[in-house]
């Protein structure tokens, strides 16, 4: 696309050292960067991965010492393989002390003592995934085939052990139909809910509480390669809006084979949004299809009946908090409601935060103390502390800015909330998230002032220690102004070329949101995918990003106004943000307006040059979907409802009806090997463009899935294609 007639001068920053391509090969600057906090039980020591630089893709496990600020490698997947360590180490999990990790790595299940540093690999079955030490570190359960087995360390320590003591490696729940797999999250659950596993350990290490998934009702839908028409097409289980959702139950099965199911009314409560098993017993919610209500329920370990902990209802849908439900060593339910347009956390169903305090999630609930993240102002998450008995005092040294103990308290106009022991732990504005447990804070810090993050280990009494990041600094320095505009307090960020200075000729804008549910954009750090829309500010655009209806932060009320109509008021308020920035800042040409968007906001995109030609000029439309029935159920129907019950809303929030009225540039973009937003939605609108003979153009990726920014070639190509079509139609 360089130096194409019509595309313009060759774009800036490209090439082997240019943004798109280092963007990909540090995976969005993720690789390098610790993550996956696990403290250990005396507060000690943190365990966490980190790959060894910033374009290392073999993520390792590490132990850090908080005495001496020491590391310890504790598993290198290369060493392990040979060499051969694909996307190294993705998950793990630890047994109460953390003693004992397991992990899988090729399909192979692998154990570290985390004292000796010894790692060793297992003589699981087939083909592991998801295994978890029990809370005394004495065996591990892993899923392997659709079945939850479980291994004995000790007997995978001396193979010599004879038949007749027992196996060392038993199926606790075999699947007994061709649709069904225990153990493990469905895809609605996965996708939608915020729960990505499906078996708990009892305390005991004697029994778990595990899901039956059971997708046989559920449409079997399939994934083609166009490019290799040898390939089989890929089948995939997909609950699509209005049809059948796997079938989900659990069940308490013990090691000695016994097995009692946990009941409760499924025809009313089909979705199970999260489950476990504390020293109170088993535990889990329950929600109506149609999502208005959420049950929270305790079950009983031996006979599987359940009894009501706490219910929540809405007019629109529950809204999900991640971390809840959970319970405190005292037995208290840790929840939340939605009450003085505030979501409030709340303890045995009483709030424990003020009104105005926007409860984000619940991070990590240690012994009676609560940690969690909550917002006052949109664009900043801090992070919080609810611990009973204590004051409103910091109770750390060493923290950022040369904050301690003697430091100024930040104002947030909620410190003298009336609240006993809840306090607020961060001070640098910005977006934090932490773990908490045994008296130590992991916390991790990203502000607008730097990119990346960074990560301190606090602890009472004494010094940070800081978890060392070996990220990529991207090769773009961002210039972004914030805005607050319009009676509705949007927020936007306004991006305008290093180059640029005031008297220059107006430059056109591009605006590039998601502006949808569950996502913000406008946040107050240098988040990764700003730095692309820097990129594009860099080539010469203005880059508007705005927060707008439905996107979190801003309250239940706000979040609630795309109930019925997931692009109107949000398109709305792109337009009025648009406006607002260029009352402002007047080198903005508002008669060159394009909007780029993937996913949820590629199909908004669509919908702006549709709806709004006479302030959308142009549009590239990446991912997106044109009938919102091909999407899943769970998100789909939480904002539209059943489209059997409610048929005219989802009619409003498709591109079909509309194809005919396109008088715009649009430049559709899909991969073929998309199973979130399958690529039917793309080549549907095309066709209904082409049949209402509008021109458009379509981009077809073949081999890309959802997210395509893992191949510097093909996302520097694809941000290259992009940048051609702008510049020939504005």
């Amino acid at each position: 696309m360089i130096g194409m007639p019509g595309n313009g001068p060759a774009p800036r920053s490209v090439g082997a050292d240019g943004l798109p391509r280092q963007f990909a090969r540090t995976r969005r600057f993720s690789l390098g960067a610790p993550s996956a906090f696990t403290v250990s039980a005396d507060g000690a020591s943190v365990m966490f991965l980190r790959s060894r630089g910033g374009d290392d893709l073999a993520a390792c496990l590490w132990a850090l010492d908080l005495d001496s600020g020491a590391e310890r490698l504790l598993a290198d997947p290369v060493e392990l393989l040979g060499g051969k360590a694909a996307g190294g180490i993705a998950t793990y999990a630890t047994d109460e002390a953390a003693g004992v990790a397991a992990f899988a790595l090729a399909g192979r299940l692998w154990v570290v003592d985390v004292a000796k540093g010894g790692v060793r690999e297992l003589p699981a079955s087939g083909d592991v995934r998801d295994p978890r030490p029990d809370p005394a570190g004495r065996r591990i359960a892993y899923i392997s085939g659709g079945a939850l087995r479980v291994i004995e360390l000790d007997r995978a320590e001396d193979h010599a052990i004879a038949e007749s003591d027992g196996p060392e490696d038993r199926a606790i729940a075999e699947p007994d139909g061709p649709a069904v797999r225990y153990g493990v999250a469905e895809y609605a659950a996965a996708a939608s809910m915020g729960r990505t596993r499906g078996h708990w350990w009892s305390p005991d290490g004697a029994r778990l509480l595990v899901a039956r998934v059971d997708e046989s009702a559920v449409a079997l839908w399939h994934v083609a390669d166009p490019s290799d028409p040898a390939r089989p097409p890929r089948a995939v289980r997909y609950p699509a809006a209005g049809t059948a959702n796997a079938e989900v139950t659990l069940w308490i099965a013990g090691l000695d084979g016994t097995r009692a199911e946990v009941l409760w009314d499924r025809t009313a409560f089909e979705y199970v949004t999260a489950a476990g098993w504390d020293a109170h017993g088993p535990y889990l919610a329950v929600q109506s299809r149609d999502q208005r209500t959420v049950r929270t329920l305790a079950a009983d370990p031996d006979s599987g009946r359940t009894v009501l902990l706490a219910e929540q209802r809405d007019a629109h849908w529950v809204q999900l908090v991640g971390g809840t439900p959970a319970r405190t060593a005292a037995g208290a339910l840790v929840a939340h409601a939605d009450m003085d347009d505030t979501r409030r956390l709340t303890l045995d169903g009483v709030p424990i935060t003020p009104p105005g305090l926007q409860l984000r999630e619940v991070l990590s609930v240690s012994g009676d103390a609560i940690l969690f993240t909550a917002s006052t102002d949109p664009a900043e998450t801090h992070l919080w502390l609810y611990q009973p008995g204590t004051t409103g005092e910091r109770p750390f040294e060493g923290e950022p800015e040369g904050v301690g103990s003697g430091a100024r308290r930040p104002h947030t106009g909620l410190d003298d909330a009336g609240v006993a022991g809840l306090r607020r732990l961060s001070v640098e504005p910005g977006v934090h998230a932490g773990v908490w447990r045994a008296g130590t804070l992991v916390h991790v810090t990203r502000t607008p002032t730097r990119p990346g993050a960074t990560t301190r280990a606090l602890r009472t009494g004494r010094p940070a220690v800081t978890i060392a990041s070996l990220a990529e600094r991207p090769v773009l320095t961002l210039r972004a102004t914030a805005l607050t505009t319009t009676e509705r307090e949007l927020r936007s960020h306004l991006l305008l070329p290093s180059w640029h200075r005031p008297g220059d000729p107006k430059l056109p804008v591009l605006v590039d949101p998601y502006a949808g549910p569950a996502l913000q954009r406008v946040t107050a750090d240098q988040a990764p995918m700003t730095f692309v829309s820097q990129w594009f500010a860099e080539q010469g655009f203005a880059v508007l990003i705005t927060d707008g209806s439905g996107t979190p932060g801003r309250g239940p009320s706000w979040e609630r106004e795309v109930h019925g109509d997931i692009f109107g008021p949000p398109l709305d308020d792109q337009v009025a943000a648009l406006h607002a920035a260029s009352a402002r800042h007047p080198g903005l040409d508002l008669s060159r307006v394009a909007i780029r968007g993937w996913s949820y906001s590629g199909t908004l995109a669509v919908m702006a040059v549709l709806r709004r030609p006479d302030v959308f000029h142009a549009a590239v439309a990446g991912a997106g979907t044109s009938d919102q029935r091909l999407y899943d159920t769970h998100w789909r129907e939480r904002f539209l409802g059943h489209p059997d019950r409610h048929p005219e809303r989802y009619e409003t929030c498709s591109t079909l009806p509309e194809a005919h009225r396109l008088t715009r540039p649009l430049l559709l973009i899909h991969g073929l090997a998309d199973d979130n937003v399958f690529a039917a939605g793309s080549l549907r609108l095309s066709a209904a463009l082409l049949a209402a003979g509008r021109p458009h153009e379509l981009l077809p990726l073949t081999g890309v899935a959802h997210s395509p920014t893992s191949d510097p070639d093909v996302f520097e190509g694809l941000l290259l294609h992009q940048l051609g079509f702008l510049r020939r139609h504005l």
